[in-house]
């Protein structure tokens, strides 16, 4: 404490300190998009002179970014080939007929692919089969969504390449002299990670996961009949206009529930069965996907969405429209707003039809409601504005279009190029950075991947959040932050043993990346953890190592993990569902992993 005291006497510690109170404050609240955060941090610490430019910026032109940069539009094209319909098949055969094998499947087959490309579009490429194929069995997609997400996230670490957090570590290893990582580095360690966190998978007891498709609720069960809440106007000319709801042609041709009538500004909650409905009168239902694409064709409502009740098109397909579902993933700067608010008809060319919430039933006008991270918003919108969506941050759109179908005749070139970029650096003295950026030329060159793809595979959110997170990492070493905390803690962990001190660093990481990304989790710890390496006798990359996978196996809670809140809505989950499935799981690789680097590296 008489160091950090000490230290934060120098005017420019005290500004970093500053800055960096700051930015946890905005990473834990989002107030801004964590790319933001991340900017105005570098910004503030060029401003004040705590970083010269040259050293704020150079984590922008590390090799570790341009390998991310490089590695988008490989995997982009890896998914646009089919390289993952092999799985897909696998998944809807006759061989998978329960849900442990199914797990199975996941955790010793889908995991490893996770180690090469990002679990993002893996999770989303796999979601439908894995739904249809509870459908076809009619079980719920609760019993196995939270595996497909905790597989991809144990294989993500298996390879330097499988997420964007490893590439980051190992940007900051250089930036702190300690060099870069190396694609196999740590995957001594991660291996027998894979493996224990795969055989908990398939053992763990099913009571962990919840049943939500045994309340009576079928909608639980398939797919196409994922509960909605949307809202309609009833137009003068509707047949409906003077009958009540219980014979009305509304309950006869549709399976929807009508939750709330709004008449005149006054609200009207169920029992509405008698009901007799009025010309202009607002309707709240509960309707599933495929019952809303037919209401959308019958003229005896009006779909709406905002306050002027904008009709949604009555023929998508006659007017070159697609229906879409997207999902507002963990960061997105649309939570917290209501359309209305946001102008999203105006801002997107897209007409929100309806939305889903997990399990709640939303009682507000669909202009209204406030939007949450996790929500799936079903849209109607012209070709060109769905992919644009695809490029956007905000939105992760679930639905696979015509164009982005497999091109299947080059599927061997895809698969080809992606074990070439793997063998190269590996067995030549190639860096892994050219290897990546050859392969991104080279999917672009034989055709798997078209210019315009190229560029909107790239996530330049992760890239500006990841270019601008290693400043603080310089700023911590340059005014001598990072050696006073690590003092600081030394001091706490005075006679402890090397593997309760990573047993500490471990789980504490782990429990920072629950409240914020676990980019800057491991931006702010890493260059702590390193000062603690001479009183462990451990090399400094022993305690990245651990910091990485303390920021990487997340399992506690749905906003962890992009994927966790990717199978959150779809699985019905709740949120202490997550909890209680994966604090085994945690448990497990508290123990293991410290265990695992004090064996890789020892003593020195």
């Amino acid at each position: 404490m008489a160091q950090l005291i000490s230290t934060l006497q120098d005017p420019q510690a005290l500004i970093s300190l500053g800055v960096l109170v700051l930015a946890v404050v905005l990473f834990i609240s989002g107030a801004l998009a964590p790319e933001l955060t991340g900017l105005l941090s570098v910004g503030l610490l060029m401003a004040t002179g705590v970083l010269g430019p040259q050293e704020a910026l150079a984590g922008f032109g590390s090799p570790a970014l341009i390998t991310l940069l490089g590695l988008f539009p490989v995997s982009a094209a890896l998914f646009k080939s089919g390289a993952l319909d092999r799985l897909r098949a696998l998944i809807a055969s006759e061989r998978i007929r329960t849900p442990r094998r199914l797990i199975a499947l996941m955790a010793f087959v889908i995991a490893p692919v996770s180690g090469v490309v990002p679990n993002t579009p893996v999770v989303a490429s796999l979601l439908p089969v894995v739904e249809n194929w509870c459908h076809r069995r009619g079980l719920s997609p609760s019993r196995v969504l939270l595996p497909l997400s905790f597989s991809t996230v144990l294989g993500g670490t298996l390879t330097l390449l499988g997420s964007s957090v490893n590439l980051l570590v190992s940007d900051i290893s250089q930036q702190l002299g300690y060099g870069s990582l190396e694609l196999f580095s740590f995957t001594l360690i991660s291996l027998p990670v894979w493996l224990t966190g795969a055989v908990y998978l398939v053992l763990a007891p099913r009571v962990l996961l919840p049943d939500r498709g045994s309340d009576g609720d079928d909608l639980a069960v398939s797919p196409e009949r994922s509960s909605y809440c949307t809202e309609v106007t009833i137009p003068e000319d509707s047949e409906l206009v003077g009958s009540s709801l219980h014979n009305s042609r509304l309950q006869r041709r549709f399976d929807v529930d009508v939750l709330e009538l709004q008449r005149s500004g006054e609200r009207l909650l169920p029992p509405l069965a008698d009901r007799r409905l009025q010309a202009g009168d607002h309707l709240l239902l509960r309707v599933t996907r495929q019952d809303l694409l037919r209401l959308q064709q019958d003229h005896t409502v009006q779909l709406t969405t905002q306050k002027q009740d904008v009709e949604a098109s009555l023929d998508g397909a006659s007017s070159g429209q697609k229906t879409v579902e997207v999902l507002l993933p963990a960061g997105s700067t649309l939570a917290g707003a209501s359309l209305r608010e946001l102008r999203f008809r105006q801002r997107h060319n897209a007409t929100v039809l309806a939305l889903r919430r997990g399990q709640e039933t939303v009682q507000e006008r669909l202009g209204q409601v406030v939007l949450r991270e996790g929500d799936v918003l079903l849209l109607q919108a012209p070709l060109d504005s769905i992919r644009g969506l695809q490029a956007s941050n905000d939105l992760l759109v679930l639905d696979r279009l015509e164009d982005d179908l497999p091109t299947v005749r080059r599927k061997p070139v895809a698969v080809s190029i992606a074990i070439g970029m793997l063998l190269l650096p590996t067995l030549t003295p190639v860096p892994l950075v050219a290897s990546v950026l050859l392969a991104t030329v080279a999917v672009v060159a034989s055709g798997c991947l078209r210019p315009g793809e190229l560029q909107r595979a790239i996530r330049l959110d992760v890239i500006l959040l990841l270019g601008s997170l290693t400043s603080f990492s310089v700023a911590l070493q340059k005014t001598g932050l990072a050696d006073a905390l690590a003092t600081g803690l030394e001091q706490w962990l005075v006679g402890w043993p090397s593997y309760g001190s990573l047993m500490v660093l471990f789980i504490g990481t782990t429990l920072l990346t629950q409240v914020m990304s676990n980019a800057a989790s491991v931006a702010l710890l890493a260059p702590v953890a390193v000062q603690l390496a001479p009183s462990l006798a451990l090399p400094p990359t022993a305690m990245l190592i651990t910091v990485l996978f303390g920021a990487s196996q997340s399992f506690l809670t749905p906003v962890g993990y992009q994927t966790n809140l990717m199978v959150f809505g779809p699985g019905r989950y709740r949120f202490l569902d997550v909890t209680r499935y994966g604090s085994g799981l945690t448990l497990i690789m508290t123990l293991l992993v410290p265990a695992l680097v004090l064996w890789r590296y020892g003593p020195t």
